[in-house]
């Protein structure tokens, strides 16, 4: 029997799946030239027809977010300046192949150069979308995936995911790849268990393996003891999620009886049509950058009103909060974000809201209009000085005097920020005009550690488990128990079960999950207590 061969990488999406190994391969044959201008060119219409077509195909079933990443390449494949620049070079002499290509390289080589964020995110689309005309120029079959693989692939491309079976089982593992791309995301909502980072080793195809997404490991020609620690493992997850499942609508309190909030974090107003109420505490985190996404530009103030009214209403009095847009980073959004040579520690968050007023108070006008219809909350991100906050106020203060002027019913919510940039965490008491702090803990690892957070290479140290962190958690979660401040935590870590005790250990007692995690979380709330937690200086 062949060894056991063992690689490591970083989880993207949670879960086990055991099956053979299928390397995702190339499987574009040479193109055939047709003989003619006119032939090249109806070849080239019918490819990019039928690709939009598939596209738009593969955009049913599909969550708001997860839509919106397709719904830009749907409408590249729509637009006729690259159909039109290809017939160019056809009517030169070039096959409708090599015509596409050149058009659709060069395109992608631009974005990739260019130096706003939006523009570099968006060279991979292209390349998809010039990857996928030119397979249906060349024929090209891709090689069946039997039943249950566990696919392995350099990356992975979103409609390559997309258009696969997962209804069969399977699962992921790149070579590269990061937790927050764009194929991670979709993995994450369709529930499919997968690795990022496994690294370039020998992989053979069709080899039995064991991907074992919660621990971050893929085994292949697994043996009998592998096998047997993998089936009790997966079991003892399964039972793990069937026990908290059924308490899931029950509050959650630790083992020596505190009361512990624990909210959801959701990305857009869909979301909560697949979350009853009764199972949470609220919202902790509604992004609004949905709104600003797409291809449809900047929302208008009743589109954003029409959003958050929805989430309002579902809460049934429980309080939402919403974070104002916190674009820019790793989230460009056209029309809004600044090119800029390190966006991460640029114009983001708060600091871009207020470097363009005109955007930012049509929001605040929205939620000022949507505040008298539940307990909103308003979070302004990326705060690192405190006249950020009173810039903000000034600005609620001036479009409530106006909706007031003009008869338009509204309400002044609780305004608090989040905490991410280490200035806050640090010196909590200097942003005593916060009504609440919410603690972003994956920005705040990035800041702290000096690790970019989409870099696969930097996995190992973006951690919120890291003293150097959980210190700060602590420093922020003792000033709002002295100073009377709400205080909660809506990053990644609230969500990882296994991070739960050293969070309340920390102090925290108001957590924001993701809505799958919301049984888990809960389990391992009750599991904790003061008597029985011991953490000690620079344990993780």
């Amino acid at each position: 029997m062949p060894d056991l061969i063992r690689l490591s990488g970083r989880t993207a999406s949670p879960g086990f799946a055991a099956g053979p190994i299928h390397i995702v391969g190339e499987a574009r044959t040479s193109y055939r030239p047709l003989g003619s201008a006119e032939a090249e060119e109806a070849a080239l219409r019918q490819a990019v027809a039928a690709a939009a077509e598939a596209t738009a195909d593969s955009m049913r079933g599909l969550d708001e977010e997860a839509a919106s990443i397709i719904e830009f390449q749907l409408a590249m494949l729509e637009d006729d300046t690259f159909v039109d620049a290809s017939l160019a070079r056809i009517q030169s002499g070039v096959t409708a192949f090599n015509a596409w290509a050149k058009v659709l390289d060069l395109e992608v080589e631009d974005y990739r150069a260019s130096d706003d964020p939006y523009f570099q995110a968006r060279s991979a689309d292209l390349a998809d979308i010039r990857d996928r005309v030119l397979d249906i120029l060349t024929g090209a079959v891709q090689q069946p995936v039997p039943p249950g693989a566990i696919q392995v692939a350099t990356d992975m491309s979103p409609s390559h995911f997309l258009a696969q079976d997962w209804d069969k089982g399977g699962g992921l593992a790149l070579r590269a790849g990061s937790v927050s791309s764009h194929v991670s995301m979709l993995a994450r909502s369709r529930g499919i268990p997968a690795l990022v980072g496994i690294g370039f080793g020998a992989v053979p195809d069709l080899a039995a393996a064991l991907l074992d997404a919660e621990s971050g490991v893929l085994l292949i020609h697994p043996d009998e003891i592998s096998r047997t620690q993998f089936d009790e493992t997966r079991g003892a997850s399964r039972a793990a999620a069937t026990a908290a499942g059924r308490d899931v609508d029950r509050p959650a309190s630790t083992a020596d009886g505190e009361a512990v909030a624990v909210m959801v974090n959701i990305a857009q107003p869909g979301d909560v049509g697949r979350i009853p109420i009764g199972h949470c505490d609220g919202v902790g985190l509604m992004r609004t950058e949905f709104l600003f996404g797409g291809t449809h530009g900047l929302p208008d103030e009743a589109t954003q009103l029409d959003a958050y009214l929805k989430v309002l209403v579902w809460a049934a009095g429980k309080p939402v909060t919403i974070r104002s847009i916190d674009a820019g980073g790793d989230k460009p959004v056209e029309g809004l974000t600044i090119a800029e040579d390190n966006p991460f520690l640029g114009m983001r968050g708060i600091r871009l809201s207020l470097a363009k007023p005109e955007i930012f108070r049509v929001q605040i006008r929205a939620l000022l209009r949507a505040a008298p219809r539940g307990a909103l909350k308003v979070m302004l991100p990326m705060v690192s000085v405190p006249g950020e906050i009173d810039s903000a106020l000034a600005l609620f203060a001036e479009e409530a005097e106006g909706l007031a002027g003009r008869g338009i019913a509204h309400a002044m919510p609780e305004i608090g920020i989040m905490v991410e940039v280490p200035s806050v965490a640090v010196t909590p008491e200097r942003f005593f005009r916060a009504a609440f702090l919410s603690i972003g803990s994956n920005d705040l690892t990035q800041y702290v550690l000096a690790a970019s957070r989409d870099n696969a290479a930097l996995g190992a140290l973006s951690s919120a488990a890291d003293p150097a962190v959980l210190r700060l958690i602590g420093t922020v979660a003792a000033h709002g128990a002295a100073a009377g401040i709400e205080v909660s935590l809506c990053g990644d870590a609230a969500s990882d079960p296994k991070l739960v005790p050293l969070l309340l250990a920390a102090g925290l007692r108001r957590l924001s999950v993701a809505p799958a995690q919301l049984a888990a979380v809960k389990a391992a709330v009750r599991a904790w207590s003061r008597t029985s937690a011991v953490v000690t200086e620079g344990e993780s």
